[in-house]
């Protein structure tokens, strides 16, 4: 007969507990860019220049600068019907960022320039930024190989030469 593990209950409460930690904390990890249900128009009119980047990634207000200056849409002029800007930025805008360390708008309303993607990309030198395979820090696509799916875990980076 095997011999019997005697566990106090005390041991096993902090065990769960700990375990239960854990998998919050990956929780919020995984919320923090959760993908929000696909508009079509929005991957129709924004992911034909560059990523449809996840409306999480940006608080509201970004959100909604961004899409009232779309003439001008960081150098090129993106501008929509009335009813297909209304469409997005109210899709944008309900989906946006809400947790505090995302809701902050970042400098330009860029993505590359908040607080959460430098700290995530700190060990990327600037020179890599540079590179013809990758061009810029907004081309999320060309290192993150699901990005086009929201998907920016670092298991599926692949940084070209």
């Amino acid at each position: 007969m095997p011999p019997r593990i005697r566990i106090d209950v005390r041991v096993a409460l902090l065990l769960m507990a700990g375990l239960a930690c854990i998998s919050s904390a990956r929780a919020e990890e995984g919320e923090r860019f959760a993908r929000a249900p696909a508009l079509p128009k929005y991957q129709q009119e924004c992911a034909a220049c560059h990523v449809a980047y996840p409306p999480g990634l940006l608080p509201a207000a970004s959100w909604q600068r961004l899409m009232s200056h779309l003439p001008r849409h960081f150098g090129t002029d993106a501008s929509l019907d009335a009813a297909t800007t209304k469409e997005i930025s109210t899709w944008l805008t309900q989906n946006a960022a809400t947790r505090k360390r995302l809701a902050t708008p970042p400098p330009e309303d860029r993505i590359t320039r908040s607080a959460w993607f430098v700290r995530q990309h700190d060990e990327v030198p600037a020179a890599t930024w540079k590179r013809a395979s990758i061009k810029s820090a907004s081309n999320c696509s060309a290192c993150h190989t699901r990005a086009d799916q929201g998907d920016f875990d670092e298991d599926n980076v692949r940084i070209p030469r």
